[in-house]
């Protein structure tokens, strides 16, 4: 049985920075995303990146012979637009340091059919 796509608009967060920045000796991608799920916001994806450059020119890899603890990272939140602006004075002081942050116009897709309430878990 084929279901119709429910779909809403959305704002993708995506929050660029090292690996080995620290907030209070914690990651920083760590304290974005507990801050997210006490702001109630429905998920947090973190992701690590093999190879990029930031602000200081200097290329990071996870290649063998050049290891890098200072990988990119990238931190994934959407939700809806108020709930994403609304967030973003939560994490100012996280990256003014030199993190990224990126805000993208964005849909999230809803099958029906899916086995439960419609709610995925972004985090998966």
């Amino acid at each position: 049985m084929t279901t119709t796509p429910r779909t809403e608009r959305a704002l993708r967060l995506t929050v660029l920075v090292g690996e080995s920045d620290g907030w209070h000796h914690r990651p920083v991608f760590t304290e974005i995303v507990h801050r997210a799920h006490r702001a109630g916001l429905p998920g947090a994806s973190v992701f690590r990146g093999i190879e990029g450059f930031g602000t200081s020119s200097m290329i990071h890899t996870q290649r063998l012979l050049s290891l890098s603890e200072d990988l990119p990272v990238a931190v994934v939140i959407v939700d809806r637009e108020d709930r994403i602006r609304a967030f973003l004075p939560r994490i100012e002081e996280l990256v003014e340091a030199g993190g990224l942050v990126v805000l993208d116009e964005c849909e999230i897709v809803r099958f029906d059919g899916d086995g439960g309430s419609g709610e995925g878990e972004q985090g998966r």
